[in-house]
């Protein structure tokens, strides 16, 4: 086996951007797992003011090392119903925390891109692009926690979350070319990408819905509050029930993608694996959800049924670009496409 010291000076370079790329999305994910458990739980305003915490850098452990008047201060400020509670005040506190050392990764990700811009210079430019939209990442957090947790606000910031991934994604695409060109496509079913497409399609209209579902919930609890959250679902509009039942469809969608892939490259190909992973995160999404609708909306299931379609995200994403990268190599595919044969 190689060690990496014996790899030229390009390959040592492309290996150490690929496992901090590696570390930095796994971070990326946690942390919209950390956000979702952080809104799941109300704990969103547990820290009234940013980048501070009741005006600290680090929050108090308990009401009495606050002012005496600080929840009237609040109030001007428009935050009426501020009340210090120790376990919101971390938990948000923790999700900055958090979001720093994001920022710190992406930084590192972005230097580690440097000496790859003479081989492939979108690798550079997708590592600083993602570094500034954390950036721009940690300017959206301050105007949530101004907006009093606005929803539209919040959506906002888990969809910038979202372009992040998406860059980072790229950037490892990018530096895995050469191993998708070990990858050839030539004998994939000529309707894979065709299908492809409509699962994406599929994919971005389940999220929305999703989005709307989230949007109505926070609505919902702010109507009723938390001791009413076994009876959120009955007051839920009717795109609540559509998009329960889509998610059956969406399965089903990325089944048959998984036959036409194994059909027609096998099993071991990277493309069928990553696949059915997704199809695993599918199946995770379906029963998360199916636990929300019918076990009166836990609050503990609400951060895996986020991330499910976070991943789910990712790795369509990913699927894509691979599938790119793997047919752009394969000379067979490129002239069967150019006489329209595929």
């Amino acid at each position: 086996m190689t060690s990496p010291a014996s790899l030229p000076e390009t390959e040592q370079s492309l290996l150490r951007f690929r496992r901090v790329a590696l570390i930095t999305l796994a971070a990326v994910y946690f942390l919209i797992l950390v956000g979702a458990s952080v809104r799941a739980s109300g704990a969103g305003m547990g820290c009234p003011d940013w980048p501070t915490c009741f005006g600290q850098w680090i929050p108090p452990t308990h009401e009495s090392q606050l002012p005496n008047n600080y929840q009237e201060v609040y109030a001007e400020l428009g935050y009426a119903d501020t009340r210090f509670n120790v376990v919101k005040t971390w938990t948000e506190y923790t999700n900055r925390l958090v979001g720093v050392t994001i920022g710190l990764l992406i930084f590192l990700t972005a230097l580690y891109s440097w000496p790859l811009r003479r081989m492939n210079n979108s690798i550079f430019v997708a590592s600083v692009a993602a570094f500034l939209m954390v950036g721009f990442q940690g300017w959206l957090g301050a105007k949530v926690v101004s907006s009093n947790l606005q929803p539209g606000m919040i959506t906002i910031h888990m969809l910038m979350a979202l372009a992040i991934v998406g860059t980072l994604l790229f950037a490892l695409a990018e530096a895995r070319r050469g191993a998708m060109a070990r990858q050839p496509v030539t004998g994939i079913d000529s309707r894979f990408e065709l299908w492809l497409y409509v699962v994406l399609g599929m994919t971005v209209l389940q999220v929305a819905m999703g989005t709307q579902v989230r949007e109505m919930t926070d609505f919902i609890r702010e109507a009723q509050g938390e001791a009413l959250r076994s009876s959120w679902i009955e007051a839920m509009p009717w795109f609540f029930l559509v998009h329960r039942s889509f998610s059956a469809l969406v399965l089903v969608a990325n089944l048959w993608l998984a036959r036409l892939l194994v059909n027609s490259l096998g099993w071991q190909h990277v493309l069928t694996r990553l696949t059915f992973a997704m199809i695993l995160v599918i199946g995770l999404s379906v029963v998360s959800g199916a636990t929300l609708g019918h076990l009166g909306m836990p609050a503990f299931v609400q951060p895996t049924h986020l991330l499910a379609a976070a991943l789910l995200f990712g790795l369509q994403f990913l699927i894509w670009l691979s599938y790119r990268h793997s047919r752009d190599s394969s000379p067979e595919l490129r002239i069967r496409e150019s006489r329209g044969q595929v």
